[in-house]
Order: C-alpha cells, then structure tokens, then sequence
C-alpha cells in the first residue's frame, strides 16, 4: 500500500497552477505515454474554462520535488442544484506519479478526499489502482454496460425529438440545470436531445464514439435523468438517430434495461465512487469522458 504519512523532505503536494502547465503535461505523458501533449493540453484549457466551484482547485494537485512536477491528479468539481441543496462532485482523473515517487502517489488523492460532503468518482481506473481505490474507500456504482438498439424500442406517436439549442422555445419546459447540462455538453461536442412525450420534456445528452477498436459508430449515454426516462424515449431517439446513420448506444447499468433491445455486459466500465450520494446511472455529465474526450 502506498505511503499515507508525511511527505519527505523536499517534496510538497500543493493545487496545480496555469504556469505548472508544461511541467504537468511532462508528467502526464510519462504516465500515458498512448496520450499525445495535445490531448492534455486540451484537457487543461477545458478546465480553466470551467467555472470554479467554492475553494476548490481548478486542475487538480501536483507532487512537486525540487521545483519539477513528479506527480498529478486532475479534478473536475461540479455543483449540482437539488432540492436539499447543492451538491458537488469531483471527477478524479489522470492520476500519474513518477516510479521514484509512488509511494507517496497516494498523499495525492487523500488530501484530496478529506471533504465528506462531496461525492468523488473514477469512471476510468486503471487495473493497477483497482486495490488503492478499494483501500480509499472506492465502491462501484455500476456493475456493467447495457448496448442497446434504441431503434427496435416501440414509440408513442407523440413523441418528438429535437436537437437542443438556445433559441429553441421547447427548452423553457426543461429546468435551469437541464438547460445548463444541454447547452454546456453541445459546446463539448455532445448531441443535446430533447424529447417531448405527452406534453413533458426530456433531456437527454449522448456522446458519440467509436467501440470495438474504432469499428463500431455508436453513442455513449452522458445524461439522463433516469433510465426509466431513457426507456419511455428510447424508440423516438432512436428513429432521431436513424437519419445520420446511428443505430447503437450504450449506457452505464446493474441490469438488463426493460424496454431496451440490447444486451447487458457485466463487468464492463465499471466506475467507481465515494461520498455520500453515488450518480445515477446514465449521468457521466461533466466527467473526464465528455471533458478531455474517450
């Protein structure tokens, strides 16, 4: 287990800042050699463009020794509204450390989890870190992953789906907070669906990507605000998806879905959580996914 007492001389662990940027790209690239500079660079611009949440850092937290970064972990911290109040979440991503320094890797992300009333995710562990998660207090939130066909799903006649945008007069049936979540997952390149049934409206934000090694065009489910939503809309998404040539979509799950064509896969992207309250299933909104891409 990695060491969680006092760091040893020379070494600090303190928020990333702007100008750590190069040494935080370095240090990323180390740890993700598939991953080109751009990528991180990008993932960085994409959080200093976020606003900030209460104290909390914008990037994340370096380990530092001698003034050259030597570790990082990224944070994306994100207010929710809800009727007992706000609640934050935190997306922990990216956690690297040099070999020299992984025995202090954890000191990273314990300063990091002390806040009891934030809820805290991984939805991308590497398989080295599975035991570390556990051991932090780490407990899945899905069991699998249901890919789905939502075209063979049945739909009311009076279901209509249309693309979110802010001229869009269907948009003032939806919350502020579904409002905020569309229009800030468009500008991330996500298609932002709302669907009317029966006089109510549902938002719906997927994700497109490539699985099975790039073969397959298929969608990733980033937000919904239940399954049973997703159910009740799947047919009306899916005959909307049909015109650019889309049939497949996937979404995180514990189960077979009722009411989806599909089959479930156990054990597949499993995500993880820890705090008080774990996302619901089918809301990856402002995670690593969407943020810095698949």
């Amino acid at each position: 287990m990695a060491v969680l007492g006092a760091l040893p001389p020379g070494v600090r662990c303190r928020p990333i800042r702007e100008a750590d940027w190069q040494g935080v790209v370095d240090c990323l690239c180390r740890g993700f050699p598939k991953r080109d500079r751009s990528y991180w660079i990008q993932a960085l611009t994409r959080l200093a463009q976020r606003p900030p949440v209460a104290e909390f850092p914008q990037y994340g937290l370096a380990l530092e020794k001698a003034d050259r970064i030597v570790g990082v972990v990224l944070t994306l911290y994100t207010r929710y509204p809800g009727q007992e109040g706000d609640e934050v979440r935190c997306n922990l991503s990216s956690w690297s450390v040099d070999a020299e320094f992984r025995p202090y890797g954890a000191k990273l992300v314990t300063t990091i989890l002390k806040r009891r009333d934030v809820t805290y995710t991984n939805i991308s562990p590497a398989p080295a870190t599975l035991k570390a998660n556990w051991a932090l207090g780490f407990r899945p939130f899905t069991t699998g992953q249901f890919a789905f066909l939502p075209a063979f799903s049945s739909a009311q006649r009076s279901c209509r789906v249309l693309e979110a945008r802010p001229d869009l007069a269907e948009m003032a049936m939806l919350s502020d907070s579904d409002r905020y979540i569309l229009s800030e997952h468009s500008a991330l390149g996500c298609r932002s669906l709302i669907c009317i049934c029966d006089g109510a409206a549902f938002p719906f934000v997927l994700m497109p990507r490539r699985i099975l090694r790039g073969l397959i065009p298929s969608h990733q489910i980033v937000y919904c605000r239940s399954l049973a939503d997703l159910s009740r809309c799947a047919g009306a998404i899916g005959r909307f998806l049909l015109r650019s040539g889309n049939l497949l979509c996937v979404v995180d799950a514990r189960e077979p879905i009722g009411g989806l064509f599909g089959w479930y896969r156990a054990n597949s992207g499993l995500k993880y959580f820890r705090g008080p309250r774990p996302p619901s299933l089918g809301d990856l909104s402002f995670t690593e996914l969407v943020m810095f891409g698949p």
